[in-house]
């Protein structure tokens, strides 16, 4: 597995692989979106079939009252709510022949489902 970069604030750290970071920054780029000022929100929803789901955006700013962690050149808006849900998480970007997306790998969930975008915490 490549080495994750990960981002601190008030204790809570949010990794991404360098393969996430680079789709990121891609969607980024697609959208138009500086990383100057934009990023990329992460949020943990009621939902799913295991009572929580994930949710990734790209924004052109954040909102006032987002937590901003930064990794490298890719700035993460977390919300009060989603930010003790994602303390440790990592996210990674895989390829294969079922398909490519976003995966997350978080301490915090105690079970989860087979679409792996569902979790309990």
């Amino acid at each position: 597995m490549s080495t994750t970069e990960k981002a601190t604030v008030d204790g809570v750290v949010i990794q991404l692989t360098p393969k996430a970071k680079e789709e990121v920054l891609k969607f980024m780029a697609a959208e138009s979106v500086s990383p100057d000022t934009g990023g990329l929100r992460v949020s943990v929803l009621p939902g799913g079939c295991s009572g929580f789901k994930y949710s990734l955006n790209i924004e052109e700013q954040a909102l006032d009252d987002d937590i901003i962690l930064e990794v490298e050149a890719v700035r993460i808006f977390v919300d009060g709510f989603s930010l003790p849900y994602l303390n440790g998480v990592t996210i990674d970007y895989v390829s294969s022949m079922q398909g490519s997306g976003f995966t997350f790998s978080n301490p915090n969930a105690t079970g989860g489902c087979g679409c792996g975008s569902s979790f309990t915490a």
